[in-house]
Parts: structure tokens; C-alpha cells; sequence
């Protein structure tokens, strides 16, 4: 099945359902050696089940992300979920949590690390400040440090990327693979931003990232790190002027309804990471390995593409809407924020950010 078709029927069946209200992420799997549900658990009233998997597995894995029903995060997890299922003969399955429901990116890595949470799908935003052990994640939060996906895709599904994914190991937490949540954008609602000298005194939020803070400083602006479950009234009672995020998000979660101008500045490129329990991962036989592994491959490419074609879509659907968008000369903002990657308190790792830049040259 072509990409696009994918991304069109699984659109339309989330979509379909409209936003709705999981449960909440007090619920914690009965036995903590395997910490997956069994497919007699039932789900809260106050749950959906659309984004549950077959009731007829026996193997039902609880994964949670920030994100909307019908955002790329969520969609990608859907073809996972379909891919598991049939991989797996029908004996494996997730159970899909969108819009925070079962807590912020922070707090679901520690209930994942814990075995209180089967699986997240989160931002790199807080994985510098997980462990000691993966401080030097930081690095991948420069900004501009890569000009395309493609460069992305290229040092993410490589050595590199799998040198990154193999620090958690120990954890509590097996890192997967990195999926996408895409080039971050800058969303006001006061006026439009074409140069650094526009943000002056603005408040920005931003992910509770180091780098990310350290780049809106440098580009004059006031950043005001929140939780993504905070964000909309924090912009609808202006505690903050605007924000930053990917197209397909400012899209799917409706933030152009509270934000009237988008200024196209690419400045980072955000990767995503599944991660899944460690011990949970390793409980599975080889079988059920196999099985997870495959799905999650695909489950990535589908929800890369997704991403893509949301990004693509996204202007001219926000445009229609009123939204005012600016484009900008990068050149004007790259050299604004050279002074990030020699700031010392961010702990980057000039070695792996020779690396990266090597492996983009080729």
C-alpha cells in the first residue's frame, strides 16, 4: 500500500472519531514484571476506544503521546497498531493514549523507565535532562543543524542515531527507533516576525529544553518553557505572545485558532523516539520481538510520510483560515544563534556534533 494511501484512511477513520477524552494516567498495569494489559481489561467510561487495540489479543501495550487523534504521532502509532496485530498472528496490539492523557513527555519516560507506563512517544525535549547518561542528546536540539529531513533521516537511521538510542540501555527504558515530529515554526498572535529583531521582548514558550531556551535568548526573545498541556491557556490569556512547533502540529491541534501569524524559520529540526519498557521488551520471546520490530519499522516510514504530507497541506489550509504567514531569510537567523553552539553550560557534545556535521557533508 502506497504511503499516501495510508495517510488518507487513516485520516479519515481518526479523524472521524473527532478529539477525544482518554483516560487518565493513574492507571498502572496490575502486574509490573510484564506491566502490559490483558484483553479483559475494559477502559474507563471516560476513555474512547477508538485508539484501543483488538480485544481478542492477549498482549495489550499502553502508549501514550502528547499529541492529537489525528496527528502524525498518533496516525504512525495506528499503523503500528494494525502492522503489531498482524505481525504478531493477533496475540500483540497497542493501546493508543493521545492528547496528554496519560501526563507530559516528562513524566511518561519516568513511568515508562518505572514500569508504571508500557510505552511512550515523545520529543527529544526532555531527554537531555533524563539521565546523566544521555545529557549529550542535547546536541540534537541545535538549531539549524540540519537543512533537510533527508540529512536528518540520514544520521537518525544510521550508527549515529543507534549509538543515541543505545544509551538508555540500563535505564529502564529501550529506546526504539526516532520518528518525526518535524521543523519547528514560530506562531504569534501579536504581529509578524520576519527578523531576530522582531522578537524583542516577546515571550515565547518553548519545550523545558535547555538548548531550545538558550536559542530564543539569543534571538532577543523572553522564553517561557511550559508542558504542551499548558500551552493553550497560557496563549489564550497571554502569559506568553507565542510558541514554536512543526506545521502538522500547529495544524492538528488547532493552535492557528488562538495564533493569527506563522513565521517559517525551520529553526530546529525535532526528531521523535518510541521507547517501550525495557524489561517488558525484554520478557517478549523472539517471535513477539520480531513482530514488535517490524511494526515499529513501519509504523516510522508511515508516520514520516504523514508528517510530510501534513506539513505540505498545512499552509495553504491555515492561510484559508486567515493565518498570516512570513517567510524569512535564514541566513539572518543562523548567524543569530552561532553563539548556542559555544555555550558550554548546554552540555554539547562537540564530538558528535563533528560527527553529525561529517556524516550531512557526504
Amino acid at each position: 500500500m502506497k504511503l499516501k494511501r495510508v495517510t488518507a484512511v487513516l485520516l479519515a477513520g481518526v479523524m472521524a472519531m473527532g478529539l477525544v477524552a482518554c483516560g487518565s494516567g493513574s492507571d498502572t498495569a496490575a502486574d509490573t514484571t510484564t506491566s502490559t494489559s490483558t484483553a479483559t481489561d475494559t477502559a474507563d467510561d471516560s476513555e474512547s476506544t477508538d485508539l484501543l487495540g483488538s480485544a481478542d489479543a492477549t498482549i495489550h501495550l499502553k502508549v501514550g503521546t502528547t499529541t492529537a487523534p489525528d496527528g502524525h504521532y498518533v496516525l504512525g502509532l495506528v499503523e503500528m497498531q494494525k502492522k503489531l496485530e498482524e505481525y504478531s498472528n493477533g496475540e500483540m496490539t497497542l493501546d493508543i493514549y493521545p492528547n496528554s492523557a496519560l501526563g507530559g513527555e516528562s513524566d511518561m519516560m519516568d513511568a515508562v523507565s518505572m514500569g508504571t507506563q508500557d510505552m511512550v512517544l515523545s520529543s527529544t525535549g526532555p531527554i537531555p535532562d533524563f539521565s546523566s547518561a544521555t545529557d549529550n542528546w542535547a546536541t540534537l536540539d541545535l538549531p539549524y543543524l540540519f537543512e533537510t529531513a533527508e540529512d536528518a533521516y540520514k544520521v537518525l537511521d544510521g550508527e549515529i542515531g543507534q549509538s543515541l538510542l543505545d544509551e538508555f540501555q540500563g535505564s529502564g527504558i529501550k529506546a526504539i527507533g526516532f520518528w518525526e515530529n518535524g521543523f519547528r515554526e514560530l506562531t504569534n498572535n501579536t504581529k509578524e516576525v520576519a527578523t531576530p529583531a522582531d522578537l524583542a521582548g516577546m515571550k515565547i514558550r518553548t519545550m523545558e529544553n535547555a538548548v531550545h531556551m538558550a536559542t530564543y535568548t539569543a534571538l532577543g526573545a523572553t522564553p517561557t518553557a511550559m508542558a504542551w498541556g499548558e500551552i493553550f491557556s497560557a496563549l489564550q490569556q497571554g502569559t506568553v505572545d507565542g510558541q514554536e512547533n512543526p506545521l502538522a502540529i500547529i495544524l492538528t491541534a488547532k493552535v492557528y485558532e488562538v495564533q493569527k501569524y506563522i513565521t517559517m524559520i525551520d529553526l530546529f529540526y525535532s526528531p521523535c523516539v518510541l521507547m517501550i519498557n525495557e524489561d517488558i521488551y525484554n520478557n517478549f520471546t523472539d517471535e513477539q520481538k520480531e513482530a514488535f520490530d517490524k511494526a515499529a519499522e513501519d509504523g516510522k516510514v508511515a508516520e514520516r510520510q504523514i508528517s510530510q504530507e501534513l506539513a505540505s497541506s498545512a499552509r495553504a489550509t491555515m492561510e484559508a483560515e486567515g493565518v498570516v504567514f512570513t517567510d524569512v531569510n535564514k541566513d539572518e537567523w543562523v548567524a543569530a544563534v552561532q553563539s548556542v553552539y559555544d555555550d558550554a553550560s548546554l552540555k554539547i557534545d562537540q564530538d558528535l556534533l563533528a560527527k553529525i556535521k561529517a556524516e550531512t557533508a557526504k
